[in-house]
């Protein structure tokens, strides 16, 4: 009997994680082993990816193939853009992001670490921690991801060597202790041939630490490690018109998405940026009433009194306001292939509010491998930088440190519609 058939059915909630590592880690065959081991592949998908194996004079199936799905992708043997996996346990529901190395997909990357929960770095046990590997943890902590799993791959090409482990595992808590990295754990695997995948294997017998496998089912989903603030972000006002129906005459719900925390009917809110209090008097979702609402839920609230609310306002418990404010300080990772310039109006949209805004200044452009702090005019693109912005209309922020929701924002041009960077701000 397998490991993942003698798991209990408990629901530890969605787990989003992602992998990221150089080149050749074996990200996508670690995702591949992961999802095969715990038979999530489906047989039709099985038998193309044994197909392209064969084709290519492979003798085993190539499980990098799952993920690896564009044809660039297969071409060049690398991992361009994100690809998402779905797969769940007896335990758990997972969404795998699997994000490219290379630093010209800085801004994949990105994307794909700002909604993640845990992050495992691959590590190749015959090179040990490259400059790639600290680009990636660095990034992985900036984007606010609370978790880290070095998973130091490839011990089957060292003979399973301990040696070759606890060296890796001395040079990147070394490097850790640098950035204020404090949550990481390290496993030893082989995703090549599944060693402490899923199963233990019998090649690594001198690490008595969990699995992977093992590792993901015991960590903590979102908004489950502490107390969070509530934030509403209104994205519409629900103003029904039925004809002959007085009950709907004076309806006026607002609805959204709670983002983080939870609230209760009778509870005083206030509503922002206007800073009107009132009171909660009812939670509803498809016609139902709910006696209060938690993260993730979207939910219309009905409140006591008449307070203009619109579109982008958000509301808050009255004791725990967010920051109201016309100016960020931010960390913003340029996504558009045009460079950032100073001169020209941006929009920003920041949970469901939107505003004009304008560069003040760029403090400093960070180099992504040697970690310098470099002065900067201009931003091109997977620049990342500490950037300053003025803004039409005021935000209702958090610092994204506190709030990944509230904290988080992306930069729109005007002309063309589309999104060229993204930020956190400080």
């Amino acid at each position: 009997m397998s490991a993942i058939e003698r798991l209990p059915e408990i629901d530890n909630g969605l787990l989003r994680f992602l992998t990221c590592g150089s080149v050749d880690d074996g990200k996508s065959t670690l995702i591949g082993r992961l999802l095969y081991d715990t038979k999530a592949i489906l047989a039709d998908t099985l038998h193309a990816m044994a197909r392209t194996s064969e084709r290519r004079g492979l003798e085993t199936v190539d499980l990098s193939l799952l993920t690896d799905g564009l044809s660039a992708e297969r071409e060049q043997g690398i991992t361009i853009d994100v690809a998402y996996r779905y797969f769940s346990t007896g335990r758990r529901k997972y969404i795998i992001a699997d994000a490219p190395g290379h630093e010209q997909y800085t801004r994949n990357m990105v994307t794909a670490a700002s909604t993640a929960n845990l992050a495992i770095i691959l590590v190749d046990a015959r090179k040990g921690v490259l400059t790639q590997t600290r680009r990636h943890s660095y990034l992985a902590h900036l984007l606010g991801i609370p978790h880290i799993v070095v998973a130091i791959n490839k011990m089957d090409l060292v003979d399973y060597d301990q040696a070759a482990f606890e060296r890796i595992r001395g040079d990147y808590l070394k490097f850790a202790a640098t950035l204020g990295i404090c949550d990481v754990c390290f496993i030893p695997l082989s995703a090549l041939n599944g060693d402490m995948i899923v199963d233990r294997g019998d090649r690594l017998d001198w690490y008595q630490g969990p699995t992977l496998l093992d590792i993901l089912e015991g960590a903590p989903s979102a908004h489950s490690e502490r107390d969070e603030r509530f934030r509403f972000p209104v994205q519409f006002v629900c103003r029904p018109q039925q004809a002959g129906d007085p009950r709907l005459h004076d309806y006026r719900g607002y609805m959204g998405r709670v983002e983080s925390g939870e609230i209760a009917v009778g509870e005083e809110v206030l509503v922002l940026p206007s800073q009107r209090r009132t009171r909660i008097k009812a939670i509803e979702i498809h016609g139902r009433s709910l006696p209060r609402a938690i993260a993730e839920q979207s939910v219309t609230l009905l409140l006591e009194d008449e307070v203009d609310v619109c579109r982008g306002d958000m509301v808050v418990r009255a004791e725990e306001s967010a920051l109201v404010t016309r100016r960020i300080e931010t960390m913003l990772c340029w996504f558009g292939e045009t460079a950032l310039d100073p001169q020209r109006k941006y929009l920003i949209r920041q949970t469901t509010r939107e505003t004009k805004a304008a560069l003040e200044a760029i403090d400093y452009r960070l180099d992504i491998n040697s970690l310098q702090q470099l002065p900067a005019e201009h931003l091109g693109m997977n620049d990342i930088a500490r950037v300053a912005f003025k803004l039409a209309q005021p935000l209702c922020v958090d610092p994204y440190a506190e709030n990944r929701a509230t904290g988080a924002f992306i930069v729109i041009d005007e002309t063309s519609n589309n999104t060229v960077g993204a930020g956190m701000i400080l």
